[in-house]
């Protein structure tokens, strides 16, 4: 929150100062509405009385509509206004009548949000913001919100080691990661100095948070020389800073000389610098809000100077997350921001007083929409500050529930749902009974404190500024949409969000079996590979806390097999498929992997592989391969799939002396060519084999089928040759 004038976060949350949430939201938007159909009713009589001859009839046909619909209400049946009122919506907009048609699609939304029909109103409350965005109006932004509080969602979300899905899911629309940015990943940021044992020790961090953070917000006035203070303890604990640079004098204090100065001091610190200058510049409780193309002028003049006298800060513009639609007009442009920031609170009360807005319908998932979809394409977004409320100080009100579900929803639903957002710094403080009067200290709730310290202990959070970075365990998340598999196990997290705002229960099906029952967040299960055969699907259903079901919904679900060399996992453009019963592995990676060589002969289709003294080759399409010109036959012909050359997985293991095994609950292939013997698993029914033999061994009818396939393989080789010569 701006220094100096932090009540913003609360004060401002609603558009042209309606409230954005449940009876305030809807009595402020419909005195609005009455005063508008009241102009419009007087115009529209006026007009009446004196109409075109040629459209009388049909004035007169829009008038029997707008007057059977206000009789409608006014005998108490709102119900039969519906018709009508979906009538003059049409109506109007056909006509271009934008003012008009919005007023009467907010008559629609308040019908059908009253009577619960909320698919009906999410409709009337989109359209609502349309119509007036068309009439030059940003009177629907409050409409907006009130339909993503009634929105009912259910998603899914899970971990994957997949380096290259998830780098091109975090990844820019140019490549190109801007400065600091992580190839995936996100930083965690914290503000501590109102932390009473923390303060601004920041190599404190690991003894009280569990873990290093990458970066720390200080706040700092132009006026004033750079915060060297800070930047030496960041330094002492290895991370960078967010400086909210802010001018509390105003735009025109924001000169040359006090820029350069500036600016040489943050090169001194010799550290990574996010500059949050001039933030929320979009709320009308700033200094410098009111004059954009200033704002934007003084912005482009300290980002020049900052690359000109140090280059290792990198320029954030920050707004705030409301009013969503006054932020475009300051943005200075691609060239001159490095990151795309945001201020995001979430609480249950506006300014923590239940006297005004209800706010526990809003999620932080939702205030993130609008400006994600404008810039996140091609700048790495920030939460420059964000917090969630468990207590409303004014009313003496705990809402840790409240609090446990949107922190969950904060720091593991948000960056998998949106996965160029690289960077959350909380908010620790206790407001007491100023500003915004809402307690968002992690410290002071055992359970808060508990679960942020749990979730920020994840490698997915990185701490340590660097650019490319990425978790140490290169895990990420993907939806779980039947497009993307896992390997060996995985973690679910459910997004789930009803009118009801409070999860009763949360129910987990895989292929209709029933596997976990939730009742209190942080809500997610656990699976492995062998839960998840070839046509999974995993069923989501939501209950309230009245007991009744709210939604279900069903997703597929992959694994994928993976391969284990010596204790290292193996990655491969084309994974491991069963086929058949037949576990087939692609033969290249694990040859390679072992040390041999391959080579690939495209007119015969036959992989060749060598590593020492032993040769092996395998023909697309046949069910023999040759070990040392030793036919070996294998359960299943060799395929090729997605251009890599695949064959029964202990064969490949074998061909080159491994020991191999199956691990049925992880569906992993173990593979141990070091000498050591690995123990042979019982769950053979998952693998194809291969019978490899010297010369001699076996029967006579093995032998010549052998023979056979030798002679097949040899003329290919000729004809091919052959070929050439011609």
């Amino acid at each position: 929150m701006s220094s100096g004038n932090r009540q913003k976060n609360s004060l401002h949350r609603s558009e042209l100062g309606r409230a954005d949430a449940s009876t305030t939201l809807r009595h402020n938007r419909r005195r609005l509405r009455n005063r508008k159909l009241l102009t419009v009713a007087i115009c529209t009589s006026l007009a009446l009385a004196v109409p075109p001859w040629s459209g009388k009839a049909h004035a007169d046909a829009i008038w029997d509509r707008w007057q059977a619909a206000d009789a409608a209400v006014a005998k108490g049946d709102p119900s039969a206004a519906v018709p009508h009122w979906k009538f003059l919506v049409e109506h109007y907009a056909s006509k271009g009548d934008w003012e008009s048609a919005a007023l009467f699609s907010g008559r629609l939304n308040e019908y059908f949000d009253q009577t619960k029909d909320y698919e009906q109103a999410i409709r009337y409350y989109e359209l609502e913001n349309e119509y007036w965005l068309k009439f030059g109006k940003d009177w629907g932004a409050a409409d907006l919100q009130r339909a993503d509080q009634i929105r009912t969602i259910a998603e899914l979300y899970m971990t994957v080691s997949d380096t290259e899905t998830l780098r091109k899911r975090s990844a820019p629309v140019s490549g190109k990661l801007a400065k600091y940015e992580p190839e995936y990943g996100s930083y965690i940021g914290l503000y501590s100095e109102r932390d009473p044992k923390m303060q601004n020790y920041f190599d404190r961090s690991e003894q009280f948070y569990g873990k290093k953070h990458a970066l720390y917000l200080a706040y700092s006035p132009v006026n004033a020389t750079f915060p060297k203070e800070y930047a030496t303890r960041a330094k002492q604990a290895g991370a960078a800073l967010q400086i909210a640079w802010e001018p509390s004098e105003g735009l025109d204090a924001v000169t040359e000389s006090v820029v350069r100065s500036w600016a040489k001091g943050a090169k001194e610190a010799g550290i990574p610098i996010f500059l949050r200058y001039a933030s929320e510049m979009n709320g009308d409780w700033v200094k410098w809000h009111g004059d954009p193309q200033l704002y934007i002028e003084k912005f482009r003049m300290v980002h020049d100077m900052m690359a000109q006298e140090a280059p290792n800060v990198a320029m954030v513009w920050s707004p705030a997350d409301v009013p969503i639609y006054a932020m475009d007009a300051y943005y200075p442009g691609d060239d001159y921001v490095d990151w795309v920031g945001v201020s995001l609170y979430t609480e249950p009360y506006e300014n923590g007083d239940p006297q005004q807005a209800n706010m526990q319908a809003t999620s932080p998932i939702e205030r993130l929409d609008y400006l994600y979809n404008k810039f996140a394409d091609r700048k790495p977004i920030m939460l420059s500050e964000s917090g969630v409320s468990h207590y409303a100080n004014k009313p003496d009100e705990s809402f840790a529930d409240y609090g446990l579900l949107n922190l969950q929803r904060l720091y593991e639903i948000m960056p998998a749902k949106y996965p160029r957002l690289k960077s959350i710094t909380y908010f620790n403080v206790n407001l007491a009974m100023t500003e915004s009067k809402n307690n968002y200290s992690l410290r002071d709730n055992d359970a808060i404190y508990k679960l942020y310290k749990q979730m920020i202990a994840s490698p997915f959070y990185l701490n340590k500024v660097e650019n490319g970075a990425k978790p140490a365990d290169l895990r990420g998340n993907v939806p779980v949409d039947g497009n993307h598999a896992f390997t060996k196990s995985t973690h679910i997290t459910p997004f789930v969000k009803i009118p009801d705002i409070y999860i009763g229960k949360l129910e987990y099906y895989v292929n209709g079996k029933l596997i976990e029952t939730q009742t209190n967040p942080p809500f997610g299960i656990d699976l492995k590979a062998g839960d998840v055969p070839e046509g999974s699907v995993i069923e989501l259903a939501v209950y309230n806390k009245q007991g009744s079901k709210v939604t279900s919904k069903s997703f597929p679900i992959r694994s994928d097999i993976s391969i284990m060399l010596n204790g290292k996992e193996l990655a491969f453009e084309q994974p491991p498929v069963i086929r058949e019963g037949n576990t087939l592995t692609p033969i290249r990676a694990i040859f390679e992997a072992m040390g041999a060589t391959v080579k690939w002969d495209a007119a015969t289709r036959t992989a060749t592989a060598q590593k020492g003294t032993t040769t092996v080759a395998v023909q697309v399409g046949s069910d023999t391969a040759l070990l040392n010109n030793v036919p070996a036959t294998l359960e299943m012909p060799a395929q090729l799939i997605n251009d890599s050359t695949m064959v029964p997985a202990r064969f490949a293991a074998e061909a080159f002396g491994g020991a191999v095994s199956w691990d049925g609950d992880t569906r992993t292939v173990q593979i141990n060519n070091d000498g050591k013997a690995v123990a042979q698993k019982a769950d053979a029914a998952a693998w194809s084999t291969a019978v490899v033999t010297s010369q001699g061994e076996g029967d006579e009818p093995q032998n010549g089928a052998r023979l056979v396939a030798w002679f097949k393989l040899q003329f290919a080789k000729i004809a091919k040759w052959w070929g050439d010569f011609a």
